[in-house]
């Protein structure tokens, strides 16, 4: 059926009927989030299938470890500027390929239909809130791709976007002249007074259509929908953020030429919402209904007014509690810095915050060894400040992950992990690291399998050398083309499967408190491990413990040797004498070798890490 106005929608007959139930803790569950553009078109070859049997039908070969990267840099570049092919269908035939590394719940790229005169296949340009992009497939493409990961016990989270809809409209102008030593430049105001607007764009991007209420003259591809949206007031109208941290501008100004949405105003706990407002929030309420989704992603919440995104959270769980999904999950981007994060975060009443300032990228130079451990540590041990009982309060309120597929945190020189200072070397271990220490972990697509996009010049616009194809196409990743990644054997992929087991099984890592442990060479004198100079090469031990369980955890951010120290752990939980016992190592043979506790800086244990290497103890 094709809608065009929420009045169209009939929740009623879309909720009579048993919904998939929310998971009962979600600090159990452990996030992939992928550019759905980028994923799966389905035509891969030698994969394995969701109950993995060998699939011998396909065209695209899988790519071989050490195979010549042949593509020239700039032709491989253009090719990733637009559309590439991934599908919904292509993704629903991989959810076994995550299954079986450890995912227990897929992220996806926002997928509602596009403006059709740019190439936004990153999916935040949304111009019809009630349909699939057809570049993506259809609705019901959505709905069995759902079903299937619900069939093999994955969950599903959507990206949505709430603060602005794509670019929908054309100023005129939409650019003024501005004095500046002694010359005029044209370039974009903020003065927080609305610019004049040319109309609606048709499907050319030419404003050729009323800036109000269309005619189906418009359909499908002109304006924006449903219909409830063409009122002139559901836009702010006032020009591009020119200053991202001044308020109202960032609050009320557009993304580039992503349109800002007026959600309504007032205070937080009065706030009086938008009829936009109010539309959208049907609009989600029907993709819940319709696909059986278990989660949404909110983009840009730190651009919402806070009443707008506290409005918007109260509605969705009260409507998902409706149906029996008592834990719907609601992520928020909060940039800002993690102190305006979590203060917005209890504001809005959102569960959980997207960790993309100092997580990141404490996590990525610890591990590579240029943090002090403690400055990542840290970052989940200020409960007192946000007034919570205990740091473990963290181990639901953040999702943590290392690479995205923007990377604000590195301006314009952004890079993935594996991309510079021998990261193949490691990204087992930031992997591991993520995995195992607090709050929800998040695999980006393609770490698993150690892709290395960067940025080869300081500009504008490198954010899609980080969202290079894992079913090859013409932009596959290591600069390659009609090549697949979807390789289940590869080292990384086949450790991080393991650990993801453990971490299954130990309540201790799910849930437990976390605390950076001291290390000693001599035995006698034990200090937290730390920068000598500009580096750090040496065991970075943890412990997470839960309900009398010590887990310990180290990581050896010296590539070349192995290390050894003694490591401090918990003095109460452990008598003298009693052993705890290796259940992982990257050196395989050290797995199920003991070392004694002894009394050493209370108690300690004595541990070797292979070099770049990952154990668990327990």
């Amino acid at each position: 059926m094709t809608l065009k106005s929420i009045t169209q929608i009939d929740l009623k007959a879309l909720t009579d009927r048993p919904f998939y139930p929310s998971p009962f803790a979600w600090e159990d569950q452990v996030l992939y989030f992928l550019m759905l553009d980028r994923f799966s078109d389905g035509k891969e070859n030698l994969y394995r299938d969701n109950d993995g049997a060998l699939v011998t039908n396909g065209t695209t070969p899988p790519f071989e470890e050490g195979q010549a990267h042949t593509l020239d840099r700039n032709k491989w570049e253009a090719q990733g500027q637009g559309w590439c092919g991934g599908t919904l269908k292509g993704l629903t035939s991989k959810i076994g390929y995550l299954k079986r590394l450890g995912i227990t719940a897929v992220w996806i790229s926002p997928v509602l239909k596009q403006v059709s005169f740019q190439e936004t296949y990153h999916g935040y340009g949304t111009q019809n809130f009630l349909d699939i992009d057809p570049h993506f497939g259809t609705p019901q493409d959505l709905k069995d791709l759902v079903a299937t990961a619900h069939a093999h016990g994955l969950y599903i989270i959507l990206d949505i976007i709430l603060n602005h809809a794509g670019n929908i409209f054309a100023y005129d102008p939409d650019r003024y002249p501005i004095e500046r030593n002694g010359k005029t430049f044209m370039e974009a105001r903020w003065d927080g007074k609305p610019y004049a607007i040319a109309g609606f764009n048709d499907r050319q991007g030419k404003p050729t259509l009323p800036f109000g209420p269309v005619d189906n003259t418009a359909w499908p591809d002109g304006a924006v929908w449903p219909q409830e949206l063409q009122s002139a007031g559901t836009f702010t109208g006032k020009g591009e953020i020119k200053n991202w941290d001044y308020e109202p501008e960032f609050l009320e100004g557009d993304f580039s030429n992503l349109k800002e949405i007026k959600l309504g105003e007032g205070p937080a706990d009065h706030y009086q919402p938008s009829p936009a407002l109010l539309t959208l929030i049907e609009c989600y309420k029907y993709w819940i209904a319709f696909a059986d989704i278990d989660g949404f992603r909110v983009d840009t919440v730190k651009h919402m007014d806070a009443g707008a995104a506290r409005y918007f959270a109260s509605a969705i769980h009260e409507f998902t509690q409706c149906i029996g999904k008592e834990n719907f999950y609601l992520i928020g981007e909060i940039t800002g810095g993690r102190k305006f994060a979590y203060e917005k975060l209890e504001i809005v009443g959102m569960n959980a915050a997207l960790g993309l300032d100092d997580i990141p990228d404490k996590m990525e130079y610890l591990v590579k060894g240029y943090r002090n451990p403690a400055d990542y540590f840290n970052l989940f041990r200020n409960s007192v400040h946000l007034n919570k009982d205990s740091h473990v309060w963290f181990r639901n309120k953040v999702v943590t992950m290392f690479d995205d597929h923007d990377q604000v945190r590195k301006g314009n020189w952004k890079a993935r992990f594996c991309a510079h200072e021998q990261g193949w070397l490691v990204i087992l271990n930031a992997l591991a690291l993520n995995a195992t220490t607090l709050g929800i972990p998040c695999i980006y697509y393609g770490s698993e399998q150690s892709f290395n996009g960067k940025a080869i010049a300081d500009r504008e616009g490198n954010d899609l050398f980080l969202r290079e194809c894992m079913f090859g196409g013409r932009f596959g990743a290591l600069e390659t083309e009609g090549h697949h990644f979807f390789n289940e054997s590869s080292r990384v992929y086949q450790e991080l499967a393991k650990i993801l087991v453990i971490r299954k099984s130990k309540m201790a890592l799910l849930r437990g408190r976390q605390y950076l442990r001291e290390i000693s060479g001599n035995g006698f004198d034990f200090g937290l491990p730390e920068m000598m100079g500009q580096e750090i090469r040496s065991i970075v031990p943890w412990s997470r413990i839960f309900n009398k369980e010590e887990v310990v955890l180290a990581i050896n951010t010296d590539y070349n040797q192995p290390r050894s120290a003694w490591v401090t752990i918990d003095a109460n939980l452990s008598p003298t004498g009693n052993f705890l016992t290796c259940i992982y190592s990257t050196d395989a043979s050290a797995i199920g070798k003991r070392t004694s506790i002894e009394d050493k800086n209370g108690k300690s244990i004595f541990l070797k890490v292979p070099p770049a290497g990952f154990v668990i103890y327990a």
